[in-house]
C-alpha cells in the first residue's frame, strides 16, 4: 500500500497538485512506520519535507527534516547527512529568522570536505553567498562565490558555474563594481549558451543591460535587450512586455 500512496505522491508532484501530493505522502509515512523500514521511512519524510517547504510549511518541513537527520545519523550515512543539513539551511533561508541557516551549512560544509565532494561544496558555497549578499556582507559573499566557482571548476559542472557567475555578476552590480560585473555575467552568458539554456541567458542578458545602461552605454544595453525580447518572443516568457518597454525606451524613439 505504501508504495501506491508514493506513486500518487509522484503524479500529484508533476501536476503541482501540492495538497494532494503532502498527503499521499504523509500517507506513505505512516505505512513505512508500520512496516519499520527506516531508509523507507527516511526517503518517504524527506520527500514529505520537500513538498512541506514548496508549500511554505516551514514548520513540518523542519520536523521532518530532523527526523530524516537522525535517522541518517544512526546509519553513520554521512553523505546523506550532509545533503539533509543543506536541506535545512536552505529552509531557514526561505523563512523570518535566515540567519539560522549558517550552523547548518557549516555542519554540512565539514562533512563535505571530508567526503570531498566538490559537487555538493559547489552549491553549498553558492548557498553561503547569497546569505551573505542579503546581509550586504560584500568581501564574504564574494570570497564565498569565488570558492563556489572552485568546486564546480573541479567536477566541470557546466550548470553550476553558468548560476554562480551569473550570482556573483549580480553581487558586484550591487556594489557598483561594473568591471567586474561585466565580466561575470559575460563568462555566465557563455556557459548557458554552451548549456543551450535560452531563458536563462536571457536573465543574465537583463542584468548585462543594467550594467551598461549604469555605464552610459546605450550602444551595448540595446544589442543586450534586443537579444533579451527575441528570446522573450521565443519562448513566451513573462518579462515580454517589461523587456519591450526597455527596449524602447532606450531606442532612437525613447
Amino acid at each position: 500500500m505504501t508504495d501506491d500512496h508514493k506513486h500518487r505522491a509522484r503524479i500529484f508532484l508533476h501536476r503541482g497538485d501540492l495538497v494532494q501530493a503532502r498527503a499521499a505522502w504523509e500517507a506513505a509515512v505512516t505505512d513505512d512506520r508500520i512496516v519499520g523500514s527506516q531508509q523507507a521511512l527516511s526517503d518517504s519524510l524527506g520527500n514529505l519535507g520537500n513538498t512541506c517547504a514548496l508549500m511554505n510549511d516551514i514548520s513540518r518541513a523542519e520536523q521532518c527534516y530532523r527526523e530524516v537527520l537522525q535517522i541518517q545519523r544512526a546509519e553513520r550515512n554521512l553523505t546523506a547527512v550532509a545533503h539533509t543539513l543543506v536541506n535545512l539551511g536552505n529552509l531557514h533561508i526561505a523563512s523570518d529568522h535566515p540567519e539560522k541557516a549558517r550552523p547548518y551549512y557549516l555542519e554540512a560544509m565539514d562533512l563535505l570536505r571530508r567526503l570531498q565532494d566538490n559537487r555538493g561544496l559547489g552549491i553549498l558555497y553558492t548557498n553561503l553567498a547569497l546569505q551573505e549578499a542579503r546581509d550586504s556582507q560584500w568581501d564574504q559573499a564574494v570570497a564565498s562565490f569565488k570558492l563556489a566557482l572552485d568546486h564546480h571548476r573541479a567536477v566541470g559542472n557546466e550548470e553550476g558555474l553558468a548560476v554562480t557567475y551569473s550570482q556573483l555578476g549580480k553581487c558586484y552590480l550591487d556594489q557598483g563594481d561594473l568591471t567586474r560585473a561585466e565580466r561575470c555575467l559575460n563568462n555566465a552568458s557563455e556557459h548557458y549558451i554552451k548549456l543551450g539554456n535560452e531563458p536563462a541567458e536571457a536573465a543574465v542578458l537583463r542584468l548585462l543591460a543594467k550594467v551598461y545602461e549604469t555605464r552610459h552605454d546605450p550602444v551595448s544595453a540595446l544589442r543586450c535587450l534586443a537579444r533579451v525580447v527575441a528570446l522573450d518572443e521565443r519562448y513566451a516568457l513573462p518579462e515580454l512586455q517589461a523587456d519591450s518597454a526597455r527596449l524602447s525606451r532606450l531606442g532612437p524613439s525613447g
